[in-house]
């Protein structure tokens, strides 16, 4: 008879974040605890990675380049499926705990995500647009990795800890829990979380899925009207 594998019971400290007009980001709780056959801990307990996904989207990232004194843009690449948002936090660094074919199979890692660039382009080109788009969702706070970021309690209680910047995308996120002893997955768990927008700001979104050419229009509108507001009150001023 096989042995019996140790059990994720996971949690999470909201099932849905809104984004209001005073969202200034929000701190997610991954937390749960792993149960182990017979009750009994063993010697060496197991390690635990989190991973926060958000919802894949098609995405075009644009190069640019100084041409004659002038900003341009130069190049551009296709990602078919790139996630919104991503963050993993470990009890211990992922290349500690699994080799590179583990981590690529379950994206333990931001350079094991599976971006799939559109085609067409040699693979220099795609390994430098996936640096600049890894890059550049970084810098926004919209990809990270905390090599230190799980703690767990007793070999039993595991907790993390996760940031939402202000800027997230909205849609349905996977929170992943993966259970590691020896370099293996030994078991996981998954929760969703549902993070939109309310107020004001839902009614824009709606407006600008649903009737897209008049939210269009609208904001052309208000465009040329603030630009001859402002035209307006600087001639009145001079």
């Amino acid at each position: 008879m096989a042995q019996a594998q140790p059990v994720l019971v996971p949690d999470i400290s909201a099932r849905s974040i809104q984004i209001k007009y005073s969202f200034t980001g929000a701190q997610l709780l991954l937390f749960g605890a792993i149960i182990y056959p017979g009750g009994r801990v063993p010697s060496r307990p197991a390690d635990v990675i989190v991973v926060l996904k958000g919802p894949v989207e098609p995405i075009l990232v644009r190069e640019k380049q100084k041409i004659a004194g002038i900003w341009m843009n130069a190049d551009s690449n296709r990602f078919r499926s790139a996630p919104g948002y991503y963050a993993v936090a470990s009890s211990k660094p992922v290349r500690d705990l699994v080799d590179e074919r583990t981590a690529a199979i379950y994206e333990l890692g931001l350079q094991d995500l599976q971006l799939s660039p559109g085609g067409g382009a040699l693979p220099d080109k795609e390994r430098r647009f996936e640096a600049g788009l890894l890059d550049l969702r970084e810098k926004k706070g919209l990809y990270r990795e905390n090599p230190s970021g799980v703690e767990i309690s007793e070999g039993v209680l595991y907790r993390a800890r996760i940031d939402i910047p202000s800027q997230v995308p909205v849609g349905t996120y996977t929170a992943e829990t993966f259970l590691i002893d020896r370099g293996k997955v030994i078991a996981a768990a998954t929760k969703e979380i549902e993070i939109g927008k309310s107020g004001f700001e839902r009614f824009v979104a709606l407006a600008a899925r649903q009737h897209g050419f008049l939210y269009g229009l609208a904001a052309v509108l208000l465009s040329l009207g603030l630009g001859w507001a402002a035209a307006a009150l600087f001639r009145r001023r001079a």
